[in-house]
């Protein structure tokens, strides 16, 4: 029940991350390009998404042996998790500039927009790339954490559906919210989704070598525990060293993913 909670939450979380990133675009795109373009874009790349989904994972679930999935699928989940914990850990530090979505909209807008004084098509190509990269991207990882955790757990279906009321949330909001996307606390999610991608990593590695956590499930809670610890440290020791003596946090960034 315990790594259950925790996969859903970490699906969820990542993929309301990844979600809102993409909706910038798609967002950006639709209001510069036209709207029917940046939402045929987004719900092609959305359908080759879920073929992805699968055609890798239903093969993985049902061939793959279960202890050498869990060892690769962890080690990936590693290479996830500590990727955005050291990006959220530098943005909280103040060594790295914080992800700005309405920065990044007001670029995009703006390169879109540039240049182009002609009337709307009823289909443009340049809109529909736009929407298809970013919902692609996005997703790609998104794609990656569901695999992941899904498989190595054989809960690929519970993984799948959290990541899609994600999505589906994240589009409510957004259409209610438009632009206003700062108000999602994305860089706060990073952190809390990179410790929990981290402490599943270490968790099916060592079930995969065949580790046996002591309470099984619950050394989740205490892998968790550990890496918050680490993290809240490495944060507080990486603020006394700032280059800037004031202490203050580097500018927003404008352009980035994670």
């Amino acid at each position: 029940m315990t790594s259950t909670i925790i996969l859903v939450l970490a699906v969820f979380g990542a993929t309301c991350v990844e979600a809102v990133e993409a909706l910038t675009l798609v967002v950006a795109s639709g209001t510069t390009r036209g709207w029917r373009s940046a939402l045929e874009g987004a719900a092609s790349a959305l359908v080759l998404l879920v073929v992805l989904v699968a055609a890798i994972g239903v093969p993985l679930v049902h061939y793959v042996p279960i202890d050498v999935l869990r060892v690769v699928i962890g080690g990936l989940l590693l290479v996830l998790g500590l990727g955005w914990l050291r990006k959220s850990i530098l943005r909280a530090s103040g060594h790295k500039a914080l992800h700005d979505e309405d920065l990044i909209y007001a670029n995009t807008v703006a390169e879109l927009g540039s240049g182009d004084s002609a009337p709307r098509k009823a289909r443009d190509a340049i809109g529909f790339t736009i929407a298809f990269k970013g919902v692609l991207l996005e997703g790609t990882e998104v794609l990656l954490i569901v695999l992941s955790l899904g498989a190595s757990s054989h809960r690929l279906g519970l993984a799948a559906a959290s990541a899609g009321a994600a999505a589906i949330l994240v589009t409510a909001v957004g259409i209610i919210v438009a632009r206003q996307l700062r108000e999602v606390p994305e860089n706060t999610m990073k952190l809390a989704v990179g410790v929990m991608l981290t402490s599943f990593g270490v968790f099916w590695v060592g079930e995969g070598s065949g580790f046996h956590w002591p309470g099984k499930d619950l050394a989740i809670l205490v892998l968790i525990a550990l890496f918050v610890a680490v993290t809240y440290g490495s944060i507080r020791y990486l603020r006394l060293i700032l280059p800037n003596p004031s202490g203050s946090a580097a500018p927003v960034e404008s352009v980035e993913s994670h």
